[in-house]
């Protein structure tokens, strides 16, 4: 037998030996999945919505952030309202699309739409009413949008809780 087929042979059967001792060190390990916590609660998630200014029924996606410089609001015995600027890191079609959705689930109605370099849209409720103006492209890639909101605190004294007038 010769030297080189001796070495040959030697080279294959660590090859082998590895290769068993690989499949063997695989063999014991099963794949393991992480436990599922269920102790988390909802104050436990992140928030995904904004609400504008004191109206618990504008709402905004969590990205887009007040711009004070620009905003402003007003308080009455009789009218609630202003102009609140928002600025974020959103798609304007995106931003469009949840702003529509977020209002009909908060039973506001859609009234006008118009579209140009940007969109408008208006929404009405029995005593309110909600103009958004969204401008996508700013210099820093910021879509903003610019809520007109006027409130007639004292027409809804004489509402319904279905925004129907009382009558006396």
């Amino acid at each position: 037998m010769s030297l080189n087929t001796v070495f040959c042979s030697a080279g294959r059967f660590v090859v082998l030996l590895l290769s068993i001792g690989l499949l063997n060190g695989c063999a014991g390990t099963s794949p393991t999945t992480p436990p599922v916590d269920t102790s988390i609660s909802d104050s436990d998630l992140a928030q995904v919505t904004t609400t504008v200014e004191s109206y618990g029924d504008i709402e905004l996606p969590i990205e887009m952030t007040l711009v004070p410089k620009r905003s402003m609001a007003m308080r009455t015995d009789s009218f609630q309202g202003g102009i609140h600027v928002y600025s974020g890191k959103v798609e304007i079609t995106s931003l469009r699309d949840y702003i529509i959705a977020s209002m009909r689930n908060h039973k506001w109605k859609l009234v006008g739409e118009a579209s140009y370099n940007g969109s408008m849209l208006a929404f009405t409720k029995p005593n309110k009413t909600c103009m958004v103006v969204l401008k996508g492209g700013s210099m820093m890639g910021k879509t903003e949008a610019s809520l007109y909101v006027t409130v007639d605190v004292a027409a809804a004294s004489r509402l319904n809780p279905f925004g129907e007038p009382i009558k006396q």
